[in-house]
């Protein structure tokens, strides 16, 4: 019989997520012939009683499992010799700043699964957060004009104990009439889009967004035919701009004039035209205020009472570019 191991997340700040839920833990060892034990972590979504109350024992040790399943990188000092771990290493792109964990890896003689690795026979990925961070990355874009506007309140998602919690908040909530445009239609659109659909956020089309106004909260989602063109004038092609994106230029211009928030779910390269310009960007923080007040965000705090703060004023000369 297997014996898994659920390891306490190390890296800082600790990820709260976890690999397995207590109600998959208990189906698995039912339904499969292995063990499954939990270390004991003061931060997961799932307390530590969760596990206990569904069977799965907690165990501090885990130098006796088989096999290590973990959601983001382990630091290289915890990691227990020739074990078997399932994490996200994010070494699979040669990160540099994870190249100590790999060599760690190697010399303890580890057999690392990563979960970025797993695919099916198509090549598609089995395990992806994209979808999700998606639906965290408008959830977030919302709560941040909320808290900095005051027009309304959202909780954290961090903060709730599922979606369904945050389902029945967007019920009660009244969005004032914002203008919202969405980039992308791979996984981490489609689940921004879910998200702003769930807060009963009206689609529109991208003609619908720039020439008519709207009484309520609409959103768009556009693709890359609708924000960039070539520069030769010729036809849009998509397999085209992704080799060359160089030969194309931005036409984003319309919609972040007509937008409040802009919430971007595409992967972009160096070659890709900017959706905005460091002076565009200046201009948008002075029309809608939205940076963060307190916190460790001060460090990266542009403006702040009509002037750049003294770490960015180097950005002096956008303040006068024309957008």
């Amino acid at each position: 019989m297997i014996k898994f191991g659920i390891i306490r997340e190390g890296k800082v700040p600790p990820d709260a997520r976890v690999p397995l839920t207590p109600e998959q833990c208990a189906e698995a060892m039912v339904e499969l012939p292995v063990r499954i034990v939990v270390q004991p972590s003061p931060v997961r979504c799932f307390k530590n009683e969760e596990y206990t109350k569904h069977g799965v024992p907690l165990q501090e040790d885990l130098s006796d499992c088989d096999v290590l399943l973990g959601v983001k990188e382990v630091p290289s000092d915890l990691l227990i010799p020739e074990k078997t771990y399932l994490f996200f290493s994010h070494t699979m792109k040669k990160q540099t700043h994870n190249r100590r964990l790999l060599q760690a890896i190697v010399e303890k003689k580890i057999r690392l699964i990563d979960y970025e690795a797993l695919t099916n026979e198509r090549g598609e990925r089995l395990i992806a957060f994209g979808f999700y961070a998606g639906i965290v990355g408008a959830h977030n874009a919302l709560w941040t004009w909320g808290r900095r506007s005051g027009q309304f309140s959202l909780p954290r998602l961090c903060e709730s104990h599922d979606y369904a919690e945050v389902l029945a908040i967007y019920e009660k909530i009244a969005l004032p009439p914002l203008r919202i445009v969405l980039t992308g239609g791979g996984r981490v659109a489609s689940g921004a889009a879910k998200n702003l659909r769930d807060m009963g956020i009206r689609e529109v089309t991208p003609d619908e967004f720039l020439h008519r106004d709207f009484p309520e909260a609409v959103f768009t989602q556009i693709l890359a035919e609708h924000y960039v063109a070539r520069c030769d004038g010729g036809p849009f092609e998509k397999e085209h701009f992704y080799q060359h994106g160089e030969q194309y230029q931005s036409m984003f211009a319309p919609f972040y004039r007509r937008a409040h928030i802009f919430i971007n779910g595409i992967f972009t390269t160096k070659k890709s035209p900017a959706f905005l310009t460091s002076g565009r960007c200046i201009r948008l923080i002075f029309r809608y205020k939205l940076l963060p007040n307190s916190g460790v965000i001060r460090r990266g705090m542009i403006t702040e009472a009509g002037s750049l703060t003294q770490q960015f004023n180097y950005l002096s000369d956008y303040l006068t570019t024309q957008v």
